[in-house]
């Protein structure tokens, strides 16, 4: 039986092959491409971030990532917590 997943533009026989090359993967060649792929995702996060606001400094920029990426609350503790320890 053959496995469809939601929200896929993947050709059914396609994504087989796929889930079959991963699956023939070793746990620790999953692990890798896994973090390779999220690595990425937040590279272009990150420069998507840079473009829209050329002139903000390093520092907002990834204030505004993790806003994004964690939520308003992870992103408003960081900002202080920053604030603090730049002052002290």
């Amino acid at each position: 039986m053959r496995q469809s997943l939601p929200f896929t533009d993947t050709a059914p026989d396609a994504l087989a092959v796929q889930l079959d090359c991963i699956r023939a993967m070793r746990p620790l060649d999953r692990l890798q491409k896994a973090c390779a792929l999220s690595n990425r995702g937040r590279r272009q996060a990150m420069e998507a971030l840079r473009r829209r606001y050329p002139t903000a400094a390093p520092e907002e920029i990834r204030l505004r990532y993790v806003r994004l990426a964690y939520g308003e609350q992870l992103a408003a503790d960081l900002g202080r917590w920053l604030e603090e320890r730049c002052r002290g």
